[in-house]
């Protein structure tokens, strides 16, 4: 099974971008990327910074495995939460292909996850 760097690298070969070119608009050296390629796993930030820049989704490459050991992958919480968790929004499924109202749904479904998990974050670590 490939480790997270060497799916960075084939990522990149396959694009047909150059190094240099990466390196450069990363503002890194050379070695700096190659030492990345041989890291088993690799901060989520630097994979969607050359994901944009090569114009691919890393999100499908990695396994779960893989997955789990990135930051934006959501692992299970370490500290214990015993009440209720808020109930999920739910929204009309029969949206019209009017952009406005998709927008507003994904809006009000934006700010329910933030409102959730803000509440987390007070039920886990508590007020400043």
């Amino acid at each position: 099974m490939s480790h997270q760097g060497e799916i960075l690298q084939e990522a990149i070969k396959n694009s047909g971008i150059s190094i240099t070119r990466i390196v450069e608009e990363l503002g890194i050296t050379r070695p700096t990327i190659y030492r990345k390629f041989k890291e088993e796993t690799i901060d989520y930030s630097f994979v969607k910074r050359i994901g944009d820049i090569i114009n691919h989704d890393f999100s499908n490459d990695f396994t779960i495995v893989q997955q789990s050991v990135l930051p934006f992958v959501t692992s299970p919480a370490k500290h214990t939460v015993t009440s209720s968790v808020t109930p999920r929004v739910t929204l009309p499924q029969n949206i019209d292909s009017d952009p406005s109202k998709q927008l507003l749904v994904l809006q009000t479904k934006y700010i329910a996850l933030l409102e959730a998990y803000n509440e987390l974050l007070l039920k886990v670590y508590g007020p400043k």
